[in-house]
């Protein structure tokens, strides 16, 4: 173990991290994220040069590809799985390296990493119910006892469903029983894992900061109150536009226009657009500079509406983004790719109580946009199990 040079290296990555995070006060994650990979990827470069290997390349690989991919199309779920797969291939690397060489910094990685496993396969599962039920009494403090708002329950209802059926079926019901007990619990592995790559990369995606060079902010609309005023929820959306806005006038000098997108309900008096316009006017945005779609009935036709008024606009090409709730920015750019806008999305702040709720209800969003897919994978691992639980009925005694 070369202790020297791992103590050099830590002192050098604290006294840059401090003074970064001195300097970027307003940008302290971003700045700590990327300089800690930073440090590791050029820590582990040296451990490779010292030790002529160059195991660094896999994680290397993923990233790269990573990058190749979330850049040229951000709200992907492909993405996810990329970002996962680098993670998995770099804490493997850091594994093989501490072990081969004595890294007192990949010892303390190593540590962390293993702690965190522990506590998540001891803990996990009871943790996750007690937190699940806990915010979905909070959530019912503030919010209706409509369906959506109830989604935490149900999965810790779900959860612990699951954690008794597992402990007393073994002991309860035959050996073939048993084997069909494992269909539940195994779909509901392959669903953590789904879960987990959306929620990897919508997490990613909130850190977006699109340049201020744009000619349009789009700004997705929701329901209104008695008709024809803004909600909250949407009223912080219109706010989150209106603070780019300005923000982009400070720098350029040059303001973008904000696209007011949303059409007319059943139960409503006007147009979502048209109480969103009213709204950003009474916060003294000029009238020039806001544009309104009323005609789409949901995401993807606020996307494609919206295009075909920018394309009018600009016919030779322009810079656009759009705005929504954080939790609803990772689907709503899906929608927009699949129109054909390559737009990233910048996300108003939510209460923190709801967000487990939302990201729920977005996970489900997503996972019916591939439901085909779902339905297949789930089919074949019920028939794997209905085919073990047969075989163990007839042919094993």
């Amino acid at each position: 173990m070369d202790i020297p040079r791992d103590l050099l290296a830590l002192v050098i990555y604290l006294i840059v991290l401090i003074g970064g995070l001195v300097r970027f006060k307003h940008k302290k994650f971003k700045y700590f994220s990327l300089w800690t990979g930073l440090f590791l990827v050029l820590y582990f470069c040296v451990l490779e040069i010292q030790n002529k290997t160059f195991f660094i390349l896999i994680p290397l690989f993923f990233f790269l590809l990573f990058c190749y991919f979330y850049f040229k199309e951000k709200c992907r779920l492909r993405n996810g799985w990329l970002l996962n797969l680098f993670l998995i291939s770099f804490m493997g690397y850091v594994a093989l390296v501490t072990f081969s060489s004595i890294s007192l910094i990949g010892i303390g990685i190593l540590a962390i990493l293993t702690l965190l496993l522990f506590l998540t396969v001891l803990f996990g599962l009871y943790a996750a119910i007690i937190f699940l039920i806990g915010n979905s009494f909070i959530v019912l403090r503030h919010e209706s006892r409509r369906l959506p708002n109830l989604l935490t329950l149900i999965l810790a209802l779900a959860i612990l469903a699951l954690v008794i059926l597992q402990t007393f079926g073994p002991k309860i019901f035959p050996g073939w029983a048993v084997i069909l007990l494992s269909i539940p619990t195994t779909i509901a592995f392959y669903f953590f894992v789904v879960f987990w790559n959306f929620l990897s990369i919508s997490l990613l995606y909130q850190i977006n900061q699109p340049k201020y060079n744009q000619d349009f902010v789009i700004v997705l609309g929701a329901g209104l109150i008695d008709g024809r005023k803004v909600t909250p929820l949407l009223a912080k959306r219109i706010d989150r536009a209106i603070q780019f806005y300005r923000k982009q006038s400070e720098e350029t000098s040059s303001p973008p226009q904000l696209l007011m997108s949303g059409g007319q309900g059943s139960n409503e008096k006007i147009p979502e657009a048209q109480a969103m316009r009213e709204y950003a006017l009474e916060q003294g945005i000029p009238a020039e500079d806001l544009l309104m779609e009323t005609q789409s009935t949901n995401t993807l036709e606020n996307m494609q509406f919206s295009k075909e008024i920018m394309d009018r606009k600009k016919p030779a090409g322009y810079h656009a983004i759009f705005t929504s709730n954080n939790y609803h920015i990772f689907r709503a750019g899906m929608y927009a790719q699949d129109v054909g806008l390559n737009i990233d999305g910048i996300g108003s702040k939510t209460a923190r109580y709801y967000l487990p709720n939302a990201f729920l209800r977005e996970f489900i969003a997503v996972a019916l946009m591939n439901k085909h897919l779902h339905l297949i994978i789930c089919g074949l691992i019920t028939l794997g199990f209905v085919a073990l639980s047969f075989v163990s009925y007839f042919f094993v005694r």
